[in-house]
């Protein structure tokens, strides 16, 4: 009779598991469209069995089986194609971020502003010829400062939308690291949470799994992460090769704010001193001050070689650059700190192309030689010998383009002669520079364009200084970059700006869609393990109904056993 009514239990712990493998079944099915949700799966184990034996009275071992439980409702994942695709899903974010801001940066010099400043560029060398022909006509010369001014306004037009999309660029920076934060902080209550359901060892916690595990997918697009669950179910997480989520803390990433530019840097608060300052990205350039500040001459470096080629953060901060780019990243030295920082390269091309005409038409007009003193001193100073004057026949000439406060020349007395020394450009006084900001057209020459130096020191018409110009534009003295050495001219430098974005669209735009491509794939594989198939689980409902019913037949089966047992006892 034992026996017989321990039948019962395991008929009914037959009943009791089909049903919850049921009402699995029916959840899955419920969310075949819920997305981030992770597939459920039920997993039976037996419950042994109970032995009876008696030695001494020689009776057989009897051997009853206990029924069935559930041994746990498990996520179907793998965590190998988790990992490949938060590593892709980053790598790809990364490739798309810098095709986007490529992308805008042509869209400003092919666009209006754009094109009116190739055409500015063009219209100043038209000018000029007009002016060849004959330097003393005052419509001439009227046409040349006319031209001087609008090349000059639209230089400052596309270097001032190049620094507006910067800060576009920085205020996504800070977004995204606010969010990387909020991530960060919902994953360490997340842990928190599981632990405490999880912690009898009956419960577990699928729903915050499935929302741990979809803020984990997000935010390895924002930055390079490590993910590692430990044996109480917290999820360890390391942001660039440092500890970001805790089983104790979140580790917020912090921002600087440089002075001056208002860009940011991401940094670790936790582990910055006031003797060590530890960027989140050990990879990319930091602004000029806070490099000086912390003793630092870390400068861009991304490939895939490298395995640094992830995250959107990182490209926006590579995009963006350190700084507001300038002539000077331009050569061999300093290129590197610029080279791939999309706007801020874009920039410094602008910059450098500005210069280069300005200060080439300057020394045309100015000329400049060498005076070594008695005393062995070398002074850059005017050369009076071969400079033209304006129709007032003063030395020193007038410049075309001036600095703000900060004249060409400064007349001297050297071993008894006078000389115009040159004002040379000094780090020691941003005034000195010949710099997009701190020059304009002479307002000397603007309000009496006589002055345009176009005759010789005798009164004649200098028909050689037209030869000089054309020389200047014609001369492919230009390269665009130290790892282009391809000469050009003037002309040539702008069209070479717009191919080399051109170029690095392309490449960004290929590896996009490759990368797309290989997240999509990756992700296909991981939805046919997690993902809910609706034709799966009605096969499952049909073999757990299955099992539910053979269950209901035992139990009725031994219940008319039983039956006829105690009817046969009467």
């Amino acid at each position: 009779m034992a026996n017989g009514f321990g039948s019962f239990y395991v008929g009914n712990s037959g009943l009791r598991n089909s049903q919850n493998a049921l009402n699995t079944t029916a959840n899955n099915l419920a969310n075949v469209n819920t997305r981030g949700y992770v597939r459920e799966q039920v997993r039976f184990s037996d419950l042994g069995y109970l032995t009876r034996n008696n030695p001494t009275s020689g009776t057989n071992i009897q051997q009853s089986g206990l029924g069935v439980t559930v041994s746990d409702v498990a996520h179907v994942r793998d965590i190998f194609l988790d990992k490949s695709y938060r590593q892709e899903n980053g790598r790809q974010a990364f490739y798309s971020k810098m095709y986007d801001t490529t992308s805008y940066v042509e869209d400003i010099l092919q666009e209006m502003n754009g094109v009116e400043f190739k055409k500015s560029v063009s219209s100043f060398w038209k000018a000029f010829q007009e002016y060849a022909n004959d330097p003393s006509k005052s419509t001439n010369q009227n046409l040349v400062l006319q031209k001087a001014e609008l090349f000059l306004s639209r230089s400052n037009t596309v270097y001032h939308d190049l620094q507006s999309y910067q800060s576009k660029i920085n205020l996504q920076i800070k977004q995204q690291v606010d969010r990387v934060n909020e991530i960060g902080d919902r994953i360490y209550t997340l842990n928190n949470e599981i632990l405490k359901v999880e912690a009898g060892g009956v419960e577990t916690a699928m729903t915050l799994r499935d929302e741990r595990d979809t803020l984990i997918d997000e935010l390895s697009g924002y930055v390079k992460i490590e993910a590692n669950e430990d044996s109480t179910g917290v999820m360890n997480i390391k942001v660039e090769g440092q500890a970001f989520v805790q089983d104790n803390r979140c580790n917020h990433i912090g921002l600087t704010k440089e002075d001056g530019t208002g860009f940011y840097t991401p940094y670790w608060p936790h582990i910055t001193t006031d003797q060590t300052y530890m960027p989140l990205f050990s990879d990319v350039a930091l602004p000029s001050t806070l490099a000086q500040k912390v003793g630092s001459t870390q400068t861009t470096d991304i490939s895939t070689s490298l395995n640094n080629d992830i995250g959107s953060i990182k490209a926006l901060l590579v995009a963006r650059g350190s700084e507001y780019g300038t002539f000077d990243y331009m050569s061999d030295a300093k290129y590197p700190q610029v080279e791939d920082c999309v706007v801020m390269e874009t920039e410094a091309e602008i910059s450098y192309l500005f210069r280069e005409v300005m200060t080439a038409m300057n020394d045309i007009f100015c000329p400049n030689t060498t005076y070594t003193a008695n005393d062995g001193t070398v002074y850059k100073v005017l050369d009076t010998e071969n400079c033209s004057v304006g129709a007032d026949g003063k030395l020193p000439p007038q410049e075309l383009y001036v600095r703000e406060g900060y004249p060409r020349y400064t007349e001297q007395t050297i071993d008894g002669k006078t000389f115009y020394v040159y004002n040379e450009e000094t780090d020691a006084n941003n005034s000195s520079w010949y710099r997009l900001g701190n020059v304009s057209v002479n307002d000397e020459l603007l309000s009496e364009v006589t002055k345009l130096p176009s005759f010789t020191q005798d009164g004649k018409v200098n028909y050689n200084i037209g030869n000089q110009i054309t020389n200047a534009w014609s001369n492919k003295g230009l390269y665009i970059n130290p790892n282009d050495t391809s000469w050009c001219n003037f002309e040539g430098y702008y069209d070479k700006i717009v191919s080399r974005l051109g170029t690095s669209g392309s490449v960004y735009s290929s590896s996009t869609d490759t990368l797309t491509a290989t997240v999509s794939s990756i992700d296909n594989q991981r939805n046919q393990i997690i993902g809910v198939s609706s034709d799966e689980e009605l096969t499952n409902m049909i073999k757990f109904q299955s099992a539910y019913n053979a269950a209901s037949r035992y139990i009725t089966v031994i219940s008319e056993m039983t039956e006829l047992i105690v009817t046969g006892l009467k």
